[in-house]
């Protein structure tokens, strides 16, 4: 799967952009998302108007982690991965008994957007499985980027030569795209268009990035690590609150 995102809809931490330009790389997220459906067997690409791209294949994914995607009320999701609590969580979002994962996901961030009881740490943390997953909210120009605990399925985030935000299931791909400036999306945590990078497993401390060398002791785009000596302020609101929540995710 790859998404391509304009920098009005979600700024790329600049910590992901390499000092070292590759000649190699195409640069350019919109010319990846079009290589990518040209090339892809059984590719579908999701035009998300200046917002950006989505495109994803069901090719040679891994039975146990499919790739799946969904489209509800302009809440558009790509999902990879499974949900081993799927049982649990159908019931608590009042959801039918043929909702699948990407379902759940969806579900997940319209309660949240619409003042859910939980902030957005707790929605995620309530996810047990291997997975990674994109959403955007068309109606509120918002993107919702996750991965599990355990980084378990492969998911990567960078940014091309314009800034825009390139994520992606495929490393290679991450390349042709972004050249250097990539790196793992750091396991257990968020990515949201306001609130940015945050830790779901430890909210209350910074997630700082972290230099990376590639293998050639080259410098690339930075990893990102939680950093359990600093804390912060949430900014969530109290349950009862006025504000609106869809500020915070």
């Amino acid at each position: 799967m790859l998404a391509v995102f304009e920098k009005s809809v979600a700024k790329c931490p600049q910590e992901l952009k390499s000092p070292l330009s590759d000649e190699t790389a195409v640069n350019n997220g919109h010319v990846l998302i079009d290589h990518f459906s040209s090339n892809v067997p059984g590719s579908v690409c999701i035009k998300l108007g200046v917002a950006g791209s989505m495109v994803y294949t069901a090719d040679k994914q891994n039975p146990l982690l499919p790739r799946l995607f969904a489209v509800v009320d302009d809440m558009f999701c790509l999902f990879h991965g499974h949900i081993e609590n799927i049982a649990i969580l159908k019931q608590q979002y009042g959801l039918s008994k043929t909702a699948n994962e990407v379902s759940i996901v969806v579900e997940a961030y319209r309660t949240l957007r619409d003042r859910g009881p939980y902030p957005p740490d707790q929605v995620v943390r309530d996810l047990h499985g291997k997975f990674g997953f994109i959403l955007f909210d068309a109606s509120t120009q918002n993107i919702f980027i996750a991965t599990d605990s355990d980084g378990s399925v492969p998911f990567y985030w960078g940014t091309d030569n314009e800034g825009h935000l390139v994520l992606s299931d495929d490393s290679e791909v991450m390349k042709k795209g972004c050249g250097k400036s990539f790196a793992p999306f750091p396991k257990g945590c968020f990515f949201t268009t306001s609130g940015g990078l945050r830790s779901f497993e430890h909210p209350l401390s910074e997630v700082k990035p972290m230099p990376r060398v590639d293998s050639q002791g080259q410098v690339c785009g930075a990893t990102f690590k939680v950093d359990a000596g600093t804390k912060k302020d949430t900014g969530m609101p109290r349950v009862g609150s006025a504000a609106n929540w869809s500020s915070h995710i």
